[in-house]
């Protein structure tokens, strides 16, 4: 199908939720869903729409009295009450505190059981990597890197990472290179005075980083391991972290 000839039929087919959606802050939101649902030849009713974002409470509530999280789930809620084949959130999540993120997040994965495609567009590489089978990470406008979650994680050529940091300023301003010839290392960054190495092999990679440091009487003030994250992919790829309001996006 294609929008000029069939736009109709397309617009039939989708759900659209928007970074911010505005409401009529005096309808309720069974009305508002009720008005959503009109626009449709067929959908869902509203009561089935509420009950998939856990909005049944505030049925007879006004959009106003809404808490942030509850007008997301309502924006959700608009955008599948025409019970569409192709659903797109634009950033569903900005802005929530953690519980109201991971209900939408089961919001997401319950369309996503159901066969619904959804293109998500998010700043939260957690999001990404937990929710979709394919990513897209976009940069200055051009695609740097597609793959499912593990494909991308997989090409930084370590599954883990150890980071650390050291009480001794020196050691904390040594160059890359210094820590790239370790056991296991196929990748060294330096953020925030912290050093970050991705590794295949975390066993032979702490016994030799340990060595290093009582050899030059350097004693570390953290040290975390863990595996390789989205979030990873993305500091490697582009070389600075992904900060709120950047426009990067998955």
């Amino acid at each position: 199908m294609n929008w000029r000839a069939q736009g109709a039929q397309i617009r039939q087919r989708i759900g659209i939720s928007l970074q911010e959606t505005q409401f009529s802050d005096k309808l309720t939101v069974r009305e508002t869903l009720a008005l959503f649902r009109s626009f449709y030849p067929r959908g869902l009713a509203p009561a089935e729409a509420m009950a998939r974002v856990g909005l049944e409470e505030k049925a007879h509530a006004w959009i106003k009295h809404l808490s942030g999280g509850q007008r997301q789930r309502l924006a959700i809620a608009a955008a599948l009450v025409g019970d569409p084949a192709l659903l797109f959130l634009d950033e569903p999540t900005t802005g929530l505190d953690p519980h109201s993120r991971r209900h939408l997040w089961e919001i997401i994965g319950e369309c996503r059981r159901q066969g619904r495609t959804t293109l998500l567009t998010t700043h939260y590489m957690e999001e990404a990597e937990r929710l979709c089978d394919r990513v897209a990470i976009v940069d200055q406008g051009r695609v740097i890197a597609s793959g499912s979650p593990r494909e991308l994680i997989a090409q930084l050529g370590g599954h883990h990472v150890v980071e650390f940091a050291l009480s001794a300023p020196e050691g904390n301003c040594q160059p890359t290179a210094f820590w790239h010839d370790l056991p296991s290392v196929v990748n060294c960054r330096q953020e925030a005075n912290a050093i970050h190495l991705s590794v295949s092999e975390p066993h032979r990679v702490l016994p030799a980083l340990v060595e290093r440091l009582e050899q030059r009487r350097w004693q570390l003030s953290s040290l975390v391991t863990r595996h390789a994250s989205l979030d990873d992919v993305f500091v490697t790829l582009t070389g600075r972290q992904l900060l709120h309001g950047d426009q990067p996006h998955t």
